[in-house]
Parts: structure tokens; sequence; C-alpha cells
């Protein structure tokens, strides 16, 4: 039998994209001792009946305790308030939640906590690829509460708690929408897609398979070894130009990506997100243009990461998932990678293209 089918694994913010992406790929390799806890509810028939589902907010101490897996256990703390949030629940979510995570993991005897952060610690930076050693400069109140929640694993580490922490790329794949639905639906309508800039700026994304696979890693490599911070990326990625353009040529109308001037462009998203008319916050549009790549060479080399899509796949991978499942969700909206966000007034710009 296979040592990892027997351990025992808690998953904050279960529920959500890479949560039940990160569910669906333990059980395949056999891990049944799966605890998921989540504000939101556990609506996944295929494999609602093979978890422990604990329905409770990472910010109580009794969800958290009822949630953590005990001796030797592993926490794997994905949840997180994201960009669109109220900056003070961001705050509250992001720094408070991850502090009572790491003091009950710490005193339930937990191996390990794996931390989720994100590459927004590093804000818009003058240089790529980025490495771990980089400085930290989160934008806005998201980057900034994600470098806070990191330094607070940090200080853990020193308490004996194996902390490992991962930087993804912005992951796609089966069951992302959030804003990646808005292109997917504009290509199933047969429209160009507008790309500040014109989308020539060299862009790295990350497959949700890719991400889980190191998250794996973190959860059976040596301990020394993981106990460290790793970016996480794609191996494999072109311009925003051509991996946009795949899928408008999945969807089959012959619509092509076009330019926008990125200076007047982002000054009306600016005026746009105030009046809160449009889903687009400033990390989004103020990187769209820009080159955004992260070298993965520290966890190539330390944890064996070897990630398995390009971009272009991971994208229509996604696109492939959304036009099969368009129906389910039409008329749904929020501000979770779960649902499509509300476009605003992007709903009518979209008539220009």
């Amino acid at each position: 039998m296979n040592a990892e089918e027997h351990l025992q694994v808690t998953i904050t913010g279960g529920s959500g994209f890479l949560g039940i992406n990160l569910v669906r790929h333990l059980l395949a390799l056999g891990i049944t001792g799966i605890t998921v806890l989540d504000i939101a509810d556990f609506a996944y028939p295929d494999v609602r009946d093979r978890v422990r589902f604990v329905k409770g907010d990472i910010r109580d101490r009794g969800s958290v305790a009822r949630a953590m897996p005990g001796q030797g256990g592993i926490v794997v703390h994905a949840a997180a308030a994201l960009p669109l949030y109220d900056p003070g629940e961001i705050r509250s979510t992001e720094v408070e939640g991850t502090r009572l995570l790491l003091e009950e993991a710490l005193q339930s005897g937990a191996d390990r906590f794996i931390y989720v952060s994100s590459t927004a610690v590093y804000g818009i930076p003058d240089h790529h690829p980025l490495v771990e050693e980089d400085p930290l400069a989160g934008m806005g109140p998201y980057g900034r509460a994600k470098i806070d929640a990191e330094a607070l694993c940090r200080s853990y580490r020193d308490q004996g708690l194996c902390v490992p922490i991962l930087r993804p790329k912005t992951f796609v794949g089966p069951e992302r929408l959030g804003v990646f639905a808005i292109l997917f639906e504009w290509a199933l309508e047969g429209r160009n897609f507008p790309l500040l800039g014109g989308g020539r700026n060299l862009y790295q994304f990350l497959d949700v398979e890719d991400l889980c696979g190191a998250i794996r890693l973190c959860m059976t490599k040596d301990r020394a070894l993981v106990n460290d911070t790793f970016n996480i990326g794609a191996k494999r990625f072109a311009t925003m130009r051509e991996d946009f353009q795949a899928v408008l040529d999945a969807a089959g109308f012959g619509k092509k990506v076009i330019a926008l001037p990125a200076g007047p462009a982002i000054v009306l998203l600016r005026i746009l997100e105030r009046l809160k008319l449009s889903p687009l916050y400033g990390w989004v549009y103020e990187t769209a243009a820009k080159d955004s790549c992260v070298s993965i060479e520290k966890a190539e080399r330390l944890l064996g990461f070897a990630p398995c899509y390009a971009n272009r796949e991971a994208l229509l991978r996604n696109f492939a998932w959304y036009r099969s499942h368009a129906g389910e969700f039409r008329n749904l909206s929020g501000i979770t990678h779960r649902v499509p966000w509300e476009q605003g007034a992007l709903k009518l710009v979209k008539w220009l293209f």
C-alpha cells in the first residue's frame, strides 16, 4: 500500500476552485483522510461522500479546531478573501485567519502547514523573471496581506512547524471562472477580445493540476527540503496575444485579439473601478500589458517540480470545461473564482467587439 494513502489532510478553502481540484487530485492518489474546512458549502456530489466537511470560518477557533488533522497530519491553507473583497475582510481573513490556523496546527501536532500564497506579494516589479529572494512590495490590500501572512508562516518555522510557502502565478483549469469567464464568454459569443497594449508581453500562468502537483510534493518530500518558499508557474508560456488568441481560435469564429492603447485604457479602468462599474482591480489592469513571470528553478531543483501544461494548454483546458458547462452558471455572478464576475460596464463595451 502507498504510504501516502495514510495521510490525514485538512484543506482550508476546500470548496473553492483550487480546493476541489486538490481534493480530486488527492483522492485519485488513494488519499482518503481528507477534511475540508470552508465557509461555503462543499457542493460537489461526485466526491461529497468521500471527504469530511466542516462548515466554518478560518477566523473561528472552534471550526478550525474541529477541522485540524491532528498528530502528524498536514494542513493545506488555500482559503483566501480575494482582491474584490472589502479591505478589512481581506486583512482579517488573510492575516488573522492564518494566525489562528497556525496556532491550532502547532497545538494539534500537525506535521506540515502548506501555505498557498501568491506572486501578488511582488507587486509590480521592474524585472523578470522574479526569484524568491526579490523584494516584496505587494500591491493593494490583498498583496500586502499575503506578505504579512507569509511572515507569520515563517515565524512558526522557528517553533518546529514545517511550513512550505508556495507563490503560484495566476492558475487556471477546469472549474475556474472569475475574471477568465469574461474571455470565455466573449469567445463563445464570437467576439474579438481587447488586450491592453496588444498583448505582446510575456505573461506566465499556471495550470491548477500542476499547482496540485507542487502541493503534493510539499506533502511528501523531506521536511527539511520543503520547509522553504517556492515560486510555482508554467514552464512554457508565450505572449498574452498568442495564448489568448488560442482560445479565440478554439471558439471557431475567426475572431482576433485587438490592441487597446494601454495608457488611456488604464485611466478608464481606474475610474470604472472607483465607481464600482468594473470587476477589474488594479493588480489586473496595471500588470496586463507588462511582462510577468517568475523563475521556477528553485522548485524544479529542490522539489522536483515538473509542470506538465503550457499556458496555452491550461487555458484551452479551462475553455473546454467552460464551454461544456456554460449553461450551468449563465445567471450566476459573484467575486470568487467559482462563479463569473459581474462585468458591469464591460458588458456594454463588449458590443464594440
